[in-house]
């Protein structure tokens, strides 16, 4: 069975679409004190069910932290009529840059989450291209971390030359995604060197670029980008360096505060992203492209349902 929280349904319903299945019925509601109420209006005793829900704040919805409680009180409303497995697909996994501590005196949040989805017996965490892969370690329970990588490369051989790319990390932390990309791509690597303000979130500098980007089309490869900030500003010193077109891939178009205008009015000629979180009108742009992961999470959860390895999904693309 499948049901939606109330973060993103639409997705929910593609996802159900490709399974050929319908969506399970499900009351959402709030209480006058700001209180969250999930009844499931139909019986759930003795079945596998996929409740999805993305970690999102949109505007004209509830906050991320809001969709979070609903999607633990869905869960914790399956155990309590007897669903005989729950199974939380989190298709953008919120504070999940909350990831260690890297000042004193700061939490590990997204310990915190996977803590509270396990206090409420859910069985298995399903969810795409995490901000950093030690988040499973977070869980006792069985994580099936999923990879936008083909879509977002399947889009990059269509609409690029093969002679042509070179793969930009915008960052240290982002090397290792870039290698795997530009490995499946055959086309080489350049690194960005960042240095990011310790006292402000969402505030950093692009210093050099690391590699040949001249007469190139440097291709951006993150896993989110939400303030844009970083991403614009790699984009225009690849330009300075003489890249020929600059092209931003990204699984999580978080989009926060100016990213839409920033996007619009860069150097970036696309911004490929997938549809994990809704984009609400004002915050898109004549740039950008959106691919869906519906079938990549539908496949996932029938080869789960069916006891089928997930990661044969990705064979040769390494995950």
């Amino acid at each position: 069975m499948i049901f939606s929280g109330s973060s993103y349904p639409e997705l929910a319903r593609e996802v159900a679409d490709h399974l050929g299945m319908r969506m399970g019925e499900v009351k959402l509601s709030h209480f006058s004190n700001g209180e969250l109420y999930a009844r499931f209006t139909e019986s759930v005793r003795g079945a596998d069910v996929y409740v999805l829900q993305s970690h999102v704040s949109i505007p004209e919805g509830m906050s991320l932290n809001d969709y979070v409680i609903e999607h633990l009180i869905m869960l914790d409303a399956l155990k309590r009529a007897s669903a005989k497995r729950t199974v939380a697909v989190v298709p953008y996994y919120g504070y999940s840059r909350s990831d260690k501590k890297a000042r004193s005196r700061e939490a590990i949040a997204a310990r915190m989450i996977a803590d509270m989805y396990e206090s409420v017996g859910v069985d298995r965490i399903m969810s795409v291209d995490l901000h950093t892969g030690q988040i499973q370690g977070f869980f006792h329970d069985p994580f099936d971390s999923l990879t936008a990588l083909p879509l977002l490369k399947s889009w990059i051989v269509e609409h690029t030359q093969a002679d042509e790319r070179v793969i930009v990390s915008p960052d240290a932390g982002r090397v290792r995604l870039t290698e795997k990309f530009a490995g499946h791509l055959g086309a080489p690597i350049a690194i960005l060197h960042k240095r990011r303000d310790p006292a402000q979130h969402n505030v950093s500098e692009t210093l050099d670029v690391i590699g040949d980007v001249d007469g190139r089309t440097a291709i951006l490869i993150d896993d989110m980008i939400d303030t844009a900030g970083t991403i614009v500003g790699a984009a225009e010193l690849l330009k300075q360096r003489g890249a020929e077109r600059v092209i931003a891939c990204a699984t999580h178009p978080i989009f926060s505060g100016p990213a839409a205008e920033r996007l619009e009015n860069s150097v970036i000629e696309s911004v490929v992203v997938t549809n994990t979180i809704p984009i609400p009108p004002e915050r898109r742009m004549s740039k950008l492209v959106v691919l869906s992961i519906a079938p990549i999470l539908a496949s996932a959860m029938r080869a789960v349902f069916e006891d089928q390895s997930v990661s044969e999904l990705f064979q040769g693309e390494n995950v």
